[in-house]
């Protein structure tokens, strides 16, 4: 494209900030103006963003517009996985518009808006609209959807590798088929820094899967991220735990010695034990913030606000703030722990500088000996520009239960004329005519077993064959009730204002901590210290403590550990030439292992024996995930049960699985048999809370279960009592029935990976290596660590757990005896 088709005006405002239009955003251009659909594949500083909209602030210059005053109705809707990124995109848009002068008007519409605001939106819409998956979903569920959107030209997916494969992703690909069918010349535009697998994306955002439709467009490539991994300064590596607390003292000099520093967490519980050390060596009163999903959203923004007009110093953080939120002025992102994937890390270390010509600086910091691998793993894949991310799965069958019902709020269909528009995304390009009609049955009666209950029905076929709503009311209760996002119930965080009242809201933490709280306990919260005051409906009031004890523990924050990281950890062990760039007493560890034991080689699984403690442990080198070890450990327990080895426990982490019991294992590989996974994997999943959860996500994804009514809201403990019986029910007289088979591919991937457990054993059945050791082996230390840490009194964890590290790690690092056979 020549530098007269972009619009004088989108020329001239470039080069009037200094800037030139790079290629990847000029390609964008060209892209649309052909009429064609677009996946950008560009580092963070590339102004993605600005390339994604590029497209339609051209069409509003007055170059385009030629006289002809600016359309009327929706031009493009923007769609990004997070509210608050579809805010901070509105600041950095209105800015171009407002200085090139162009006739655009620019909304956002999430959860947060106002309902009023809401039917303005759609009678009156803007020509720019910020929304998210979930609310896209419900716009296209009102019969005034098809005017709405006849006349849409555009759809740009922001950071589409964050929810594609995913249940968001379903739902998304099932309203871009709607939206192709409503507005045919619709072109779509997707965004991404990190995508690992450009043609799979490219073949997810094509209409029917058509590639010669989508045009991939690459970005200029930005400078080298700059990243660092952290060591103690005097002692050693860590041997277990995963916090990394060992590093505040030198990680507070770094935030002191830069302007601001991004310090992200895995998990929302890490983020306040981090800040809270922070908080403790903060000598300079520094301005330190926390940021995380469960902080209310007024925190959210506070905190946000401080951090765009630079008055923090440092902001710890969890994947809240993974994606897109543009700070110009971060120094230096940190990484607390492992960083468990090299595009996360990537995408972190793109929230420094944001800008494409200069570096961006992270440092990493392991929490153990593991993690310093699994970290250099991961600094080296991002020095050789290599990216990791989880693949395409087939359409979950609970979301296009809820799009049916959706459309037919919109408007009466006719199911073959529906069932194209559906198979016209490669999520659900895989739906026959036989699971259609279960789908089809679902919706219209609950399934056979629950059509005598008027309740479960929501749609009735005619004598053309065309579905409609059974009642109007029907609309009501679908949007209520619609959306993705199955949170655990959760209770408010509140200041108690006297006499019972709760004033100001905090944020909020998980139902199940909650019930462990009585008066007077302590907890750490919003970067506070809170005492209980008392627990009331769903709301905890808290008032200011003196102390704190006690931390939030949240569930299912748990990030996996790719397989590309793993693989590349596995490589190092056995890459001995490797080890002298380690720092010293990693090389003895490695080393100390090797002469003791064996190393887990790649195509191997390496399993140890060794008696401990009066006890007989098992160590299992997976490197599978924690997912994956939690579910075989189960199942291994299980098995040693049923030979009357009378198993003790497990404990995992993402490298390893350690088993104990009463007597030892001869023989690891009968309780590691492929079979495992037909018997007492489906038993184990059938008869555990596993599959009820899942049960209870995909019952109120599919709109069996409502979570609200007109006026009143179910809680948790009553939405899960509901599920559980239409649980057994289904189980016992339909046990075929599309929701369970739905929970069954949740529970089977998502909750206990499965797919990664039957490689395991797979290799288990081809090259399992067993070693007999008279005591533990440096490899073991840090997994064996984890025991009993969950019984140990939060006030003396620390130091019982580094005297078990150092009780152990003395035994496993002794070398001054015979050579022991492998």
């Amino acid at each position: 494209m020549s530098e007269q088709a972009v619009p004088s005006q989108i020329n001239d405002w470039f080069a009037g900030r200094g800037w030139r239009i790079r290629r990847h955003q000029r390609q964008m251009l060209e892209a649309s103006d052909a009429s064609r659909h677009a996946l950008l594949v560009a580092d963070t500083g590339a102004g993605k963003t600005l390339a994604g909209f590029l497209p339609t602030l051209a069409d509003f210059t007055e170059e385009r517009l030629d006289g002809k005053a600016p359309p009327d109705g929706l031009h493009t809707l923007y769609v990004s996985p997070l509210k608050a990124l579809a805010h901070d995109v509105q600041r950095n848009l209105l800015t171009p518009i407002e200085e090139m002068g162009l006739p655009i008007t620019v909304e956002t519409r999430s959860g947060d808006t106002p309902s009023d605001r809401k039917r303005r939106q759609r009678q009156k819409p803007p020509h720019v609209l910020l929304t998210t998956p979930e609310s896209l979903s419900l716009l296209l569920s009102f019969p005034d959807s098809f005017e709405l959107f006849s006349g849409l030209k555009r759809i740009v997916i922001d950071e589409v590798h964050a929810f594609a494969t995913g249940k968001r992703g379903d739902l998304l690909a099932l309203a871009l088929s709607r939206l192709q069918a409503i507005a045919q010349d619709m072109r779509r535009a997707a965004l991404s820094a990190t995508v690992a697998s450009p043609e799979a994306f490219l073949e997810w955002l094509a209409p029917w899967g058509d590639l010669d439709t989508v045009e991939l467009v690459e970005g200029e490539q930005g400078a080298p991220s700059e990243v660092e991994i952290l060591l103690p300064d005097e002692e050693r590596v860590p041997w277990g735990g995963h916090a990394a607390t060992w590093a505040i003292p030198q990680l507070y000099e770094r935030i002191s010695k830069n302007r601001t520093t991004l310090v992200f967490t895995n998990t929302r519980f890490l983020a306040e034990y981090i800040f809270q050390h922070l908080w403790d060596v903060n000598d300079e009163n520094l301005p330190i913030g926390i940021h995380h999903g469960s902080l209310s959203k007024e925190a959210r923004r506070k905190v946000e606000g401080a951090m765009a007009r630079g008055e923090l110093r440092a902001l710890v953080a969890t994947a809240s703030l993974d994606l897109g939120v543009d700070w110009g002025d971060i120094d230096l992102v940190v990484q607390m722990g492992a960083p468990k994937g090299s595009s996360r890390l990537l995408q972190r270390i793109g929230r420094a500088n944001h800008r494409l010509d200069q570096p961006s600086r992270a440092l990493l910091v392991p929490g153990n000996r593991f993690e310093f691998l699994e970290a250099t793993a991961a600094k080296e894949a991002v020095d050789e520009g290599r990216r990791d991310g989880e693949d395409f799965r087939p359409g979950g069958l609970d979301v296009l239960a809820q799009h049916v019902m959706a459309c037919a709020c919109a408007a009466p269909f006719e199911e073959g004329e529906l069932l194209a528009q559906v198979r016209s995304s490669l999520s659900y390009a895989w739906i026959d005519e036989e699971i259609w009609q279960r789908v089809l049955t679902f919706v219209a009666t609950g399934g056979y077993a629950l059509e005598a209950y008027d309740k479960f029905k929501r749609i009735v076929r005619d004598n053309e064959g065309v579905w409609r709503l059974s009642h109007p009311e029907q609309a009501q209760r679908h949007r209520m009730n619609a959306g993705i996002i199955i949170d655990s119930e959760m209770l408010e965080v509140r200041i108690n204002s006297g006499r019972g009242r709760g004033g100001r809201s905090l944020g909020k933490i998980e139902e199940r901590f909650a019930a462990s709280l009585s008066p007077g306990d302590t907890f750490a919260f919003a970067g506070m210290s809170l005492e209980v005051v008392k627990l009331q409906d769903m709301e905890v009031l808290v008032k200011a403590a003196k102390a704190s004890a006690m931390i939030p523990s949240y569930g299912g924050a748990r990030m996996p550990l790719t397989t590309h990281l793993a693989d590349r950890v596995r490589s190092m062990l056995v890459d001995r030439a490797g080890w002298a760039r380690f720092p010293e007493d990693v090389r003895e560890w490695l080393e100390v292992q090797d002469w003791r034991s064996q190393m887990p080689g790649p195509g191997q699984l390496l399993v140890e024996s060794f008696p401990h403690a009066k006890r007989h442990y098992s160590v299992y080198y997976t490197f599978e995930g924690w997912n994956a070890n939690q579910s075989l450990g189960m199942l291994i327990t299980r098995r040693m049960e049923d030979r009357g080895l009378m198993p003790g426990g497990f404990v995992a982490n993402d490298y390893s699985l350690a088993v104990w019991g009463l007597k030892s294992v001869k023989d690891p590989a009968p309780l590691l048999s492929p079979d495992i996974l037909q018997d007492e994997f489906i038993e184990w999943v059938q008869n555990s809370h596993l599959l009820r959860r899942a049960f209870r996500e995909v019952a109120v994804i599919g709109g069996l279960v409502e979570r609200q009514h007109p006026g009143k809201r179910k809680t948790g403990k009553q939405v899960t009592f509901s599920t559980d019986l239409i649980y057994d029910v289904l189980r016992k007289y339909e046990p075929d029935h599309v929701l369970l088979e739905a929970a069954w591919a949740d529970a089977r991937t998502r909750m206990t990976d499965v797919g990664r457990l039957g490689s395991l054993l797979d290799r288990a059945a081809e090259e399992l290596v067993h070693v007999e050791l008279d005591r533990v082996s440096p490899l073991a230390v840090p997994v064996m660590v984890m025991i009993g840490r969950e019984a140990t009194p939060q006030g003396s964890v620390d130091d019982e757990l580094l005297l078990e590290a150092e009780s152990l790690a003395g035994a496993a690092m002794r070398v001054d005896e015979a050579h022991e056979p492998h």
